[in-house]
């Protein structure tokens, strides 16, 4: 039995890891298999997190934030998490390789999904012209036209992003303004590669065995037409991922897992959120990785409270043997 396991690998996922692990807590983090490393993974050139004058791209920081946990005593486990049951003095975390570990304590840190569409062949086109990752599919779609759905930060670097490539991006708005900071405005306003189609939602995804067009409905007049195009990127947002715990913790009207406060205190005790999984406003990198030092250190404080007897139950991994400073 474990004193701590961490779900999630992104910002707040690692943060809590660094923070746990230097608190000699010995913390197992599970990654997922196939998205290990959260959002900034399919993130091109990261600009405002702290530390780097000159920018460091996604994967690059994920990298380093993962070394930095396993370096103080961290194991990180590549595996999806299939159920868990929170609501005992020992918690359970069952993986999809039937691997069944326990704690005293876990922090969810399972940030967001990509938000759909929900149009029918949403999912059959997946991978054959629909893409919700630009830096993951980008270089195919060179010298081809293509369509970027959303007015937020994440559709305008997607839309710069694609002019690597494509010979034109078209960018779909239901509105006639972005929600986009203003410095991603700007570039995208000042791209010569891009054009705007506002106040139009995608209704239809058009192609045998490609993306071919779309079907677009004008949300003033009601009127449609197609847009001929190879290639549609979705940037509409992000849903947290809770189903884990769903059941077992209490979410907020906006979905998210519900906290105390400024703390990263679940219903249930022992049980810690941090990250995008908590946040439906601000979702930024930084304030993840803020989050996550405060789940790492709210269970420190737990972990504390408990009874000796109990903490004596959580032996220390057997392939570690390492002496950590608990300096925080």
């Amino acid at each position: 039995m474990r004193q701590i396991i961490i779900i999630g690998s992104g910002p707040a996922g690692y943060t809590a890891a660094i923070y746990a692990a230097r608190a000699n807590l010995k913390p197992l983090l599970i990654a997922s298999s196939v998205e290990a490393g959260g959002e900034l993974m399919n993130t091109t050139e990261v600009e405002n997190f702290p530390g780097f004058p000159d920018g460091i791209m996604g994967p690059d920081l994920m990298f380093k934030m993962q070394a930095q946990a396993e370096k103080f005593g961290t194991e990180v486990v590549l595996d999806d998490v299939v159920s868990v049951d929170l609501t005992g003095e020992v918690k359970t975390v069952t993986l999809g390789s039937g691997a069944v570990h326990e704690a005293l304590s876990v922090i969810f840190a399972t940030g967001s999904a990509y938000r759909k569409l929900g149009l029918e062949d949403e999912e059959r086109l997946s991978g054959h012209g629909v893409s919700w990752c630009a830096t993951c599919d980008g270089f195919f779609f060179r010298e081809r036209t293509i369509a970027v759905v959303g007015g937020g930060d994440s559709a305008m670097e997607e839309a710069n992003f694609l002019t690597r490539f494509a010979d034109k991006v078209y960018v779909i708005h239901r509105r006639d303004s972005l929600r986009a900071s203003k410095i991603m405005q700007e570039r995208a306003f000042a791209n010569e590669k891009i054009e705007f189609v506002w106040n139009s939602e995608v209704v239809g995804i058009g192609g045998s065995e490609q993306v071919q067009h779309v079907k677009l409905r004008n949300l003033e007049t009601g009127a449609e037409s197609e847009l001929e195009l190879q290639g549609l990127f979705i940037a509409i947002g992000n849903d947290p991922r809770v189903h884990l715990v769903h059941g077992q913790l209490d979410l907020t009207a906006e979905g998210t897992i519900a906290v105390d406060g400024r703390t990263s205190k679940t219903n249930l005790p022992g049980v810690f959120a941090a990250g995008d999984v908590i946040d439906p406003t601000y979702r930024q990198a930084v304030t993840a990785a803020a989050s996550g030092t405060v789940a790492a250190l709210d269970a420190e404080h737990f972990l504390a409270s408990l009874p000796q007897n109990l903490l004596e139950k959580a032996v220390e991994p057997a392939s570690s043997d390492l002496s950590l400073s608990t300096t925080v």
